[in-house]
């Protein structure tokens, strides 16, 4: 490759505010993976945030690309995957898989989409220290062509459009708003743009930990997160995420604190049995081992589910949380019994063609 900006790059980010900012330009936030797009002729890279390419597991949109932007240019945006009426991040984690002729049969049967957010270079220009106001005219300009699976991103200048946005497009499986200053240069890796998400809150069964990586010399001896669970309706406790942003100093003293609780024995617990891994049909179970876990040792100190806390979260993906959950407080005057998924808001259902459409 032979461009103006050259991989890798790492992605311009942003920090989350709790009002959208009245900064001239907001859009959706888009559940996806973040992807910087370097095109020179037939050679097209998706970069990732690791910076770990992505190229391989996204033939199709690879073919689209080569099609559908300029010969020469770098693009920012997110690869997303339309399933029915909405956006479906659990298909598209699928997509991340070692096996060729699987990720070939998926590209047919779940093919991808880019939704573009900003341009970085066209031809032999750096445009990055340009304005995002300028990027942004730029990018319209390269887009909007037959390729239906290249989308412009949505955007407004009204506050009160976005602040609409921000509740009606989480019916279609979108994280929020991003509102982007107009003068603003692209700034890799620095959080100059403004995230804007849904948080609620639930109370949720406490019935396991982890040890923290790095907890001193004894590993022994310090939390890595809480193992959060949820009820279903035929009284089943699935496991729904986890809570583990503490300081140092609460890891320690909640291995202590939880000690007492410690179950041991598995055949007690209702997830005594997530070693065997075709033995729980359909439970959500806190200890499998998947092409996200690389490996890694995912098994876990069981707790009697005697302990109830509040935490904040964004969305659910599916049944359970999207992201790691927020502590918030213990609740003492909760019985375990009554944490349910019929506690958890349901965003109404909003058509994310809709929103695709205002793009193309």
């Amino acid at each position: 490759m032979d461009l103006p900006v050259m991989p890798p790059v790492e992605p311009m980010l942003a920090r989350p505010v709790r009002e959208i900012p009245d900064v001239g330009h907001s859009e959706p936030k888009w559940d996806g993976f973040r992807t910087i797009v370097f095109k020179d002729g037939d050679e097209v890279m998706l970069g990732s945030r690791n910076d770990k390419p992505m190229t391989r597991y996204f033939p199709e949109l690879v073919e689209i690309l080569r099609r559908g932007l300029p010969e020469k240019c770098v693009v920012d945006g997110e690869i997303v995957l339309l399933l029915n009426d909405r956006l479906d991040f659990e298909a598209l984690q699928q997509r991340i898989h070692p096996a060729d002729s699987r990720v070939r049969l998926l590209a047919e049967h779940t093919p991808s989409s880019l939704v573009a957010f900003d341009i970085l270079a066209l031809g032999s220009e750096n445009l990055m220290r340009r304005p995002f106001g300028d990027r942004r005219d730029v990018l319209r300009q390269i887009l909007g062509g037959p390729e239906e699976s290249i989308i412009l991103t949505p955007a407004t200048a009204d506050l009160e459009e976005a602040k609409r946005w921000f509740t009606e497009f989480e019916g279609a499986g979108l994280d929020g708003v991003i509102a982007k200053p107009l003068d603003a240069p692209y700034e890799p890796g620095k959080r100059s743009m403004f995230k804007i998400k849904h948080e609620r809150t639930a109370d949720c069964v406490v019935a396991g930990f982890r040890w923290h990586k790095a907890g001193g010399t004894d590993s022994r001896n310090a939390l890595g997160s809480l193992l959060l669970g949820l009820y279903d309706d035929g009284g089943t406790l699935h496991h729904v995420g986890v809570a583990a942003s503490f300081p140092m100093a609460k890891r320690r003293a909640l291995a202590t604190e939880l000690a007492p609780l410690v179950e041991t024995d598995l055949a007690a617990h209702p997830w005594g049995r997530w070693a065997d891994q075709s033995a729980h049909g359909t439970q959500r179970l806190p200890g499998a081992v998947s092409r996200w876990s690389g490996g890694k040792d995912l098994s876990f100190v069981p707790l009697r589910p005697e302990l109830v806390v509040e935490v904040a979260y964004d969305h659910m993906e599916g049944d359970r949380f999207r992201h790691t959950a927020q502590f918030r407080r213990w609740r003492t005057d909760r019985d375990p019994s009554s944490c349910t998924y019929a506690q958890l808001e349901t965003a109404a259902a909003f058509d994310v063609r809709r929103i695709l459409d205002e793009g193309r």
